[in-house]
């Protein structure tokens, strides 16, 4: 049985960061995002490890506090890699840019672009401290054999080709293309992949990061509602039914975003394929 009264010291800082954070974020007037969106995510990210910490006797910060530091240094270049491709696509915008010079918005939004990574790899890690995922069943077997490794990578590189040639009709393409490219490499090259799990029919990881990048997604769009700066999305096809601001089908674009943010952890963490016993990214199964 879990025994909240063992939280962690780190979990009562992230709390009051949140709170503290949520509230100003909502009440301020004029800007105020650009200096609280690092705050509140810092404490929602350090919130998550603190109830991990106690579900399942360690954590990402707690393994090793250095490498959940690599996690917010590497969310930045991650993260405006996919502020590049943007520029091609346009599906998001930032209201008020104007305010800031290019040196101020390229400082404040790497902050804020350093709590993705953390955010996301720890609510999965919540997601797969529950007795129901532990116990998830083998799914479908999608094989790591040279066809299939083959035909996922032809279909990254052809998918990234038309997002980058007609991005109104294919930036779908954004949330699976580096995925299918960066898995496969990061197999071919004994890298920890998911091909590498669900080759063994193994879902869990899968599960627990896509559920774990629907959580985020989910604050994500709540807090950037009464946000300033904020940004809003422009997604041809699908501009209806909106939750927030984001459009309701936009939400299944975190699912394989979880993915291609695992497959950029693991090309640059070296770990091998059989993991890094002393930051295992969700755990052992």
């Amino acid at each position: 049985m879990t025994d909240y009264r063992k939280l962690p010291i780190h979990f009562y800082v992230g709390l009051i960061l949140l709170i503290a954070s949520w509230y100003l974020n909502w009440h301020l007037q004029g800007l105020r995002t650009h200096y609280l969106f690092f705050p509140l995510w810092l404490g929602y990210s350090l919130t998550v490890d603190g109830i991990v910490f106690v579900r399942k006797g360690n954590s990402l910060f707690t393994r090793s506090w250095r490498k959940y530091i690599f996690l917010f240094l590497l969310s930045i270049p991650v993260w405006w890699m996919f502020e590049g491709i943007n520029a091609r696509t346009q599906n998001w915008h930032y209201l008020a840019r104007e305010e800031f010079s290019d040196l101020e918005y390229f400082l404040l939004a790497s902050l804020s672009f350093s709590t993705v990574i953390p955010a996301v790899f720890g609510s999965a890690e919540l997601i797969s401290s529950f007795k129901w995922v532990r116990n998830l069943k083998g799914g479908p077997r999608i094989s790591s054999g040279r066809k299939s490794l083959t035909i996922l990578m032809v279909s990254g590189i052809l998918t990234l080709a038309l997002l980058m040639a007609w991005p109104r009709y294919f930036y779908i393409f954004l949330w699976l293309s580096l995925f299918f490219i960066l898995d496969t490499f990061n197999h071919l090259i004994g890298h920890r992949s998911l091909v590498f799990y669900t080759d063994k029919r193994e879902w869990r990881p899968l599960v627990s990061l896509a559920l774990g990048c629907l959580i985020c997604g989910f604050f994500w769009e709540l807090w950037n509602f009464y946000s300033f700066p904020k940004w809003i999305y422009s997604t041809p096809g699908v501009e209806f039914i909106h939750f927030f601001e984001m459009p309701l089908l936009g939400y299944l674009g975190y699912i394989p975003f979880s993915f291609e943010l695992f497959a950029f952890y693991n090309l640059f963490a070296v770990a091998g394929r059989e993991g890094d016993k002393t930051y295992y990214l969700l755990g052992e199964y």
